[in-house]
């Protein structure tokens, strides 16, 4: 098991993480949150990569199953900010079964 911050693996995290980042536009997403250290709402990934509602609200909801993003919601609003520990913890793991 990887344990970078707290955050520990299973292989089974490992793999929805694998899969999660083996889209494009999850993987542009996640580059834009990771631009940022505060939330990203939105609106503002949707501005940001160019991706309709619906599909928008797929991928973030397979990156929030992965445990890649953090969704903090406020009404009907929601914002997302890169789980940056999980993230250290996947290379960490990646590192450890693949050396």
């Amino acid at each position: 098991m990887s344990e970078s911050l707290g955050v520990t693996l299973t292989e089974d995290q490992l793999l929805l993480i694998a899969k999660a980042l083996g889209d494009r536009r999850r993987y542009e997403i996640l580059k834009h949150l990771g631009e940022r250290h505060d939330a990203l709402s939105c609106v503002a990934v949707r501005d940001c990569t160019g991706i309709n509602p619906a599909t928008l609200s797929h991928h973030m909801k397979e990156l929030e199953t992965a445990g890649l993003v953090e969704v903090m919601r406020e009404g009907k609003f929601a914002s997302y900010v890169l789980r940056r520990d999980v993230l250290e913890a996947f290379h960490r793991r990646l590192r450890e079964d693949l050396a």
